[in-house]
Formats: structure tokens, sequence, C-alpha cells
């Protein structure tokens, strides 16, 4: 590698955001370098993030459908597993993805840079690997640098304290496992080593489960985890953790917490800090708040016109989709073309058992902010397709402007629903209303008609579930 690069953009971080916004850069001309400080491109996303734990899900998947098959009269013994496997395929899995990205670069003539990279100027990353120095000298600038787990205060340096990239490993099954924090991520791993075997006992500090979701969507989720974990301590703290000799001692703040346990393996799992604090933004003049954040505007410009930022380190919502999209308008205006970031709707999916996902205005928004709505509710217990595969515990909710019938927000809870949810963004983005959607004719039986069948529960059209129109509610 020479001891100085001259590129027309160089992008800072190779995950979903910074990839797609390099290869976007290089199919309209650009000459592009694209920095990362991992050995693989993908970022954490590809390597210790979404690709890894879906593979981890998938497998947990299998097990417990094959433990509810007695239901329809289908016997099965006890799983042999075999972690070593488990994580062999679950590494060749991301093995293949990362492999697909350097190949993709290589044809883009993109060149990959690997070291840890910060601001040395406006104009110039000074990158370091194995000792040696790269200045990599820009006109324009990508920041795709992303996020970090967030840290418990005061959690032990102990193996047997995990963050979500220690979970993704998969060491071993810990026969009784602390998560501390009912999110997303905390939540989609408790499903991983439940199914495998582990005892899960879940704490989290608000008073319900992975905010940002209506009770309504949850309510499925929380019975079946209510069922299946030892325990679920809502409105509960961490207030100390250290690790003894037989385990992780764990204090608790909270009125139904105990006040002292002891779990062989505890997740942290509270969150994530963007890295902005962690480039030298500084030597280039970015401004980056006291969280790490750094403001972009809707071409993802920042204070310093030439450089550009994407993804985790603009703000919430944390999500490889978004980080993507951004990506290609970062590099479509530092390419000289009018491009913005618009969308109207960015997609959640917690791919639990059963999956939760939304898009839109959510109804505990649309009662904060006193936002007039009507809405159709079909539970799945409605679906032919959710009976006839023994998964009816499921819910699909669509919210609609009372007077123009607009499609405002959707959420949905079952299998499958972080594909289903898909549909309603669309629709959103589309403007489309009830009618359209009611009309559009979905195949039966599928999942997907439980879609259509809400816009005709909240037209009052509907002949599979007796449901007068409702009137519509202000927050």
């Amino acid at each position: 590698m020479p001891a100085e690069i001259k590129v027309q953009l160089a992008v800072l971080g190779a995950g979903p955001g910074g990839y797609a916004a390099a290869f976007r850069a290089a199919d309209l001309g650009l000459k592009v370098a694209l920095i990362e400080r991992h050995a693989a491109l993908g970022g954490v996303c590809l390597n210790v993030g979404c690709i890894p734990s879906k593979a981890l899900l998938h497998v947990a998947g299998v097990i417990n459908e094959a433990a509810h098959a007695k239901e329809i009269g289908l016997g099965f013994g006890a799983p042999k597993i075999d972690l070593a496997q488990i994580r062999k395929w679950k590494d060749g899995v991301v093995g293949q993805l990362t492999g697909g990205l350097a190949g993709l670069a290589k044809k883009r003539k993109v060149e990959v840079v690997r070291g840890e990279a910060k601001f040395s100027s406006a104009n110039a990353f000074q990158v370091e690997h194995d000792g040696a120095a790269v200045s990599v000298q820009f006109e324009q600038a990508v920041i795709a640098a992303g996020s970090a787990p967030a840290q418990l205060r005061g959690a032990p340096q102990d193996a047997r304290v995990m963050d979500s990239t220690g979970a993704l490993a998969l060491a071993d099954v810990p026969k009784h496992l602390l998560v501390v924090g009912g999110g997303i991520i905390g939540l989609e791993m408790a499903t991983v080593y439940h199914a495998l075997g582990s005892r899960i006992s879940v704490v989290e500090m608000q008073d319900g489960l992975m905010a940002g979701a209506d009770p309504d969507l949850l309510r499925p989720l929380a019975k079946k985890l209510g069922a299946q974990y030892e325990n679920i301590w809502l409105g509960a703290g961490v207030r100390e953790m250290k690790a003894a000799k037989n385990g992780v001692q764990v204090s608790f703040d909270g009125k139904d917490a105990p006040k002292s346990a002891i779990f062989d393996k505890a997740l942290v799992s509270v969150g994530r800090s963007p890295n902005g604090a962690r480039i030298g933004a500084d030597a280039a003049g970015v401004a980056v708040d006291e969280r790490g954040f750094i403001k972009a505007d809707e071409t993802q410009r920042t204070n310093v016109p030439h450089i550009f930022a994407i993804g985790d380190i603009v703000g919430e919502p944390m999500l490889a989709h978004k980080a993507a999209h951004q990506g290609k308008v970062a590099a479509e205006a530092a390419a000289g073309m009018k491009s913005a970031f618009t969308a109207r709707v960015i997609p959640s999916v917690a791919y639990t058992d059963p999956e939760v996902a939304w898009a839109g205005l959510t109804e505990t928004e649309a009662k904060a902010r006193g936002v007039a709505y009507g809405k159709g509710v079909v539970p799945w217990m409605a679906s032919g397709r959710a009976l006839s595969q023994a998964s009816p515990e499921g819910v699909t909710k669509l919210l609609f402007d009372p007077e123009t019938e607009r499609l405002l927000g959707a959420g949905i809870t079952g299998r499958h629903a972080g594909d289903l949810i898909a549909e309603a963004a669309l629709a959103i983005e589309m403007n489309a209303d009830a009618e359209d959607i009611g009309l559009t004719i979905h195949p039966h039986p599928t999942l997907a008609e439980t879609l259509g069948l809400a816009a005709e529960v909240f037209g009052g059209v509907a002949t599979d579930l007796y449901a007068p129109r409702r009137k519509a509610k202000t927050g």
C-alpha cells in the first residue's frame, strides 16, 4: 500500500451504508477509496450484527418448530446441538456475503484501505494498520463510521459479561442467562439462547418491552415470552454487577426484581452509541454533539459542505436499511446529482418469535400527538394461512387518515412480519388509501391477505370478519 492515496471520494466505514455509498459513487464515475478497520467488508451488520444474528435465529426457529410439531401430530426427539457446526455454518453465511462485497469492490475499482482512520485535515484521513500509516487524500468524503454497543456503567471486564458481539460468537450455552435490556437486540438473542437450552431472565428499565412498538402488537410476544422465560422484570434496573467465582452476581432495583441473583452469564444490551467522537472529526471541522452524533441535512451533508455523514452516526433509527439509502443519496449528491433522503417511513423489525414489525405512524404516537386516525385490525385467528401453519398468535393493524383515508402507519405481529411490512411501507410512500389496499387482490391463502382485510375492516366492507366501520379517534 502506498504512503499516500488520492481519490475524489473517500468513504469511512464499509457497513451497509458505507459500501452502498462507495459502490454508487464508483458507478457514477468517481475514483473512490473505502476505508475499513475490520478484516472484512460489511461492517457491524454483516459481520457481527444483522446477518449472523438472523442465521442463529433460523437455528432457533427450526428448534422451536420441531418442538411445537406435537400439536399437529408430529413427534421429534430432542435436538442434538453441535455448537461448533452451528458456528461454522453461521460464519460460512457471513463469509459468503463478505466475499461477495470484496468482489464487487474489485469489479468497481474501489480501492479498499484497511486500518483505523481519523481525519488529519478537512481533506485527508490518516489510516494506520499493522504499524504502517497511509494518508488518504480526498476531494469529498462520506462518514459511515457507525456505532458500538453501549456500555453498562460498572459492569466487570469478564468473559461471562457479553455484549451483542460476544453473544453472537456462541462460545457456549449458559444454564441461566441474564439479558440486560428488553429491546430488539436483547430479545432476539434471548430467543436464540432459549431455543438452545438456556433459562432466560430479562431486566428492562422501561415499563414495557421493545420501546417504539405499540402495546397491542407486543401483547402476543409478551404472552409467549412470559410463559417461556424464567423472569421478565420490567421497571427494574441493574444496580451492581460483579464477577463471582460461581457466576455473575447482579444486584437489582425495582419492586418485582430480586435484591440479588447469580447468573452463569449476562448479556448487556442497552442500546448503541454513535462513533462520532472516535474519528478525529474536529480536525476536519465537522461538528459532533455530546452524544457522538453528527448532524446532516437531507443531502447528507454535514456542516462542512464537502463531507457527508450517513447511518447510525447521524441519528435514530440505527438501521442498516436506512444507512444504505442514505449512502446512495450521499454518493449521488457528491457526484453532482440532485438527490435527497426524503423517506416517509423507515420500517422496524424485531426477529423474535413471533416477529414484530411496524412502519410509519404508530398508534402510541398518534395518541400522544393528538392525531386523528381510523384503524383496521385483523387478528390472525381469522387467517386461514396462519391457522394452517399453526401460527395464530398474530395481528395486523393499519392506521388511516379519517379524512383522506390514506395509510398513515402499520404494525404486524406474527410469522414473517418483517417481510409483510414492506407492502405497508410501499403503500405509505405511494400515498395509497384504504381502497387501494383493499381492492388489491391478495393471493389466498396467504398472510399478506391480512393487510387487504385490515383495509376492508377500516372501510366497513370486510366479509371475512364482522367489523362495522369505526369512528375516527383523536389522541
